[in-house]
Formats: structure tokens, sequence, C-alpha cells
């Protein structure tokens, strides 16, 4: 990749994940009106996101909360793909102005730094409409600048792996056997389940560095210096550490190679591998399989054996909500406070209804955080992750997650040929240097 990529085209990019780095964007039909309104005591406010099923959704529950007291505000939530958001958003702010752009928006956290340093005059600082630190704290670093919390903290990515514990009994195994290992640990367990049951331990897809992405946060460490803008690859020891185990992974016969969303599904669906190691995003998926409730459970998030930083908790995707500066914004601002920046009542809904963990604090010890869950044994699944997002190490996601992505991809596959370690994460950091302006 020799074209040097500005701040403003890498915000552009398509993205991986609407939660997650594999879930495609939902392509959606937009209503309502384009931009937010004050006419006298009515006040319209328009909301961009994305994922009918799941970001809009939530947003139509708080807009149902909302209502409730304020009968008077219009709120108009509009569905684009992310990728259309993104682009809409870079072509009005680029341009000077947010006419035709919405009172609020969903964005990627792994995309916000891009947008609040590129447009630092275009959102809403909400540390008056907020508590920052009623969010996990992870979430913070990408939502805020320069000491202003821009970003409302949204849904949790954090990570778990999800395990098929029938298959991990065929294979001699207990649930507790899981619950404090190393990837290698794991490693020898996916053989030891592939000898008994003939079954792989996970997927991978080549084109997806999701899975480093998850092992180098759960040691406080990602692509970037903690400046969120200088490439750190080289010299990097998480990172080498995560490219070395998933050698090691992908060296042991116990992957299924996937190549899309679809076939990741299909997967675990089909009961082809016994292990999930992603974001809680895919609970839902993996419960839509109504006939293999009983035989799933979530165990702590592996880690890094040679990295003495690494814990088992860490994260994948997750977005938050955006005050545009535009007319309407004291009433966007006031709108997210008292709901998803405050009503303790509207995550319980939000667990339930959508299937949504968000990271508001105060929200974790309602009933439906508590709640046992069939499909998963009895355990309480939400509970875990809900104490598993307080763990996961802050890093800086910076501007330049994806450019940086696609670096390293060509260089994955370098050494997993045979290319030495050193040399690849020598030449992902020449190349970065040389592309990231």
């Amino acid at each position: 990749m020799k074209k040097k990529v500005s701040t403003i085209l890498l915000a552009s990019f398509l993205l991986l994940t609407a939660c997650s780095s594999k879930a495609p964007d939902t392509t959606g039909t937009a209503t309502g009106t384009p931009t937010g309104t004050d006419k006298g005591a009515a006040k319209e406010i328009t909301v961009w996101a994305w994922d009918k099923n799941f970001n809009i959704a939530a947003m139509k529950l708080a807009q149902e909360a909302y209502a409730k007291d304020h009968p008077d505000v219009k709120i108009n939530i509009v569905e684009y793909a992310q990728d259309d958001i993104i682009q809409k958003l870079n072509t009005g702010l680029n341009s000077g102005t947010t006419t035709g752009l919405p009172n609020v928006v969903l964005i990627e956290d792994y995309r916000a730094q891009s947008f609040l340093k590129t447009y630092p005059d275009s959102f809403q600082d909400l540390s008056a409409s907020i508590k920052a630190s009623d969010f996990a704290d992870y979430k913070i670093g990408p939502t805020s600048l320069n000491g202003k919390q821009y970003g409302l903290p949204f849904d949790s990515g954090v990570t778990g792996l999800y395990v098929r514990s029938d298959y991990l009994q065929q294979a001699g195994y207990k649930l507790d056997d899981l619950k404090d290992i190393t990837w290698q640990q794991l490693i020898e367990i996916g053989k030891a389940v592939k000898a008994k049951t003939g079954k792989d331990l996970l997927t991978q897809d080549p084109n997806d560095l999701g899975l480093i992405r998850m092992m180098i946060q759960s040691a406080g460490a990602w692509y970037l210096k903690s400046d969120g803008s200088t490439p750190d690859l080289k010299d990097n020891a998480a990172l080498k550490d995560a490219f070395a185990t998933y050698k090691e992974l992908m060296s042991a016969n116990i992957v299924k190679i996937t190549s899309d969303w679809n076939s990741f599904l299909a997967g675990f669906n089909s009961g082809s591998v016994a292990a999930v190691p992603t974001g809680n995003w895919i609970t839902p998926s993996i419960k839509s399989q109504a006939d293999q409730s009983g035989k799933w459970a979530v165990v702590p998030f592996p880690k890094l054996k040679n990295t003495a930083s690494s814990v088992h908790a860490s994260n994948l995707g997750g977005s938050s909500w955006y005050v545009l500066n535009n007319p309407g914004k004291e009433a966007a601002a006031e709108f997210l406070g008292k709901t998803l920046g405050s009503d303790v009542n509207l995550y319980q809904k939000l667990v339930t209804d959508v299937g949504v963990i968000g990271t508001y604090k105060p929200a974790a010890t309602g009933e439906a955080y508590t709640k046992a869950d069939d499909f998963f044994g009895g355990q309480k699944v939400i509970s875990d992750f809900a104490t598993w997002t307080t763990q996961i190490p802050k890093v800086n996601y910076g501007m330049h997650t994806y450019a940086i992505e696609d670096i390293l991809k060509v260089e994955m596959q370098n050494y997993l040929k045979g290319t030495d370690i050193n040399k690849v994460l020598s030449d992902a950091q020449s190349q970065a240097e040389s592309q990231i302006k």
C-alpha cells in the first residue's frame, strides 16, 4: 500500500463491523427530517445510526422512555449503513457546515478520535450532560479529547470465550479448567477436543485481525503509542506475543477457516467448532440455535502467556453517541443525558429486549443483568460480562486502526509462511510510518 492516507480518508474507510470485527453493515432506509430544529416549545431531534436490530432498536427504546415526560419532543431515527454515515459526516463537516447533518450520530469507538481531531469544533461537549465516571473506564479514552467528554459511551464490546461444554466434557475437561488459562493452554485443550470429537477449536478468517486486536488490548497495548498517532509495531512486545500465539493456533490443525460473516456463523451454529472467542454481541447469534440450549457456557478470555500485563478481559467493537454543534444541540444533549446517560431502567430493557450490554455502571446491578440464562446452563452471563467490562484495559485507539491492519494482514501472511517475526513487524513499522501522516 503505497498511497499516503490522510486522516479524513482514513475515517472514510468501510467499517469492518457493526459491533464487531466481522458483522456486516446493515443497509437501511433513511426516514425522517435530516436536520434538527427548535420551533418554539416543539423540539425536533434527528438521530443517525446503523443496524435496525441493535442500535436502531436501542434508540427506539430511548425514544419511548423520553416521550413519557417529553411529549413535545419529536425524535426522528434515521437508519443508514455505517459507511454511508461516515461518508455523509465527512462530506458535511469537511465543507465547514453541519447543515443537513443530524443532531445525534453513532460513531464506532475505533474511529471516534479521527472525527474529534479532524473536526474539533463540530461536536458538542457533553461534560455537563453526563457523568463520565459512571461509564466503563476503557470507553472514556475514545470518546473524549483534551479533557472534554464528547461521546456518550454506549454498548460494551467486552469479550468472552464461548465454549461448548458438551464437547469439553467428551474430551475430559470441566468448565473450571478454562477459567484461568493462557492461549497456549487453550490450544492444548483444543487439540484434545479435536482428537476426541473431531471438532475444530474455533474459526478464523485470514483477512480479519479481530483476534489480534482482542489479544493486544487484553495487555493494555495497541497498534499506536499512547499519543494515538505514532505507530507502535516493531518494538511492541504484546503485538509480538499475539502474532506468535496466532501462529501457534493456526499451526495446530484446530482452526476452521472462514471467509465471511455467514460462514463464521455457520461454524458454531452447525456445531463444527467448540469455541468462539469474541465480543458479547454474538450472544443472540449463538442462542439462535434452540436445540443447543444447555450446551454452551462463557468463560473469561484467555491471557497472553508471555505478556505480564495481559488479563482475562478485552474488547472488540463498540460505539458511542455524539451530538453535533448545530441547531437543536441543547435539546439533543438533554435527550441523551436523560436516557442513555442516566436511566437504569432503560438499560434493563436494552438487555432484555435488544441484547445490548451497556457500559453504564449503575445499571449493572439491575435484575436483567443478574438473571440466570438457561441457554447457558443457568449461568448469569450478563452479570459476568458486566464484571469483565470493568476489567478491560484502557488503550488509545487513535486514528489509524484500520489503515494499520491493512498492513498487518499482509505481514501476518508473510509470517505464517516463514518470515521472521522481527522482520515482519519491522517492515510493518516502516510501512506505517511512511503511509500514515
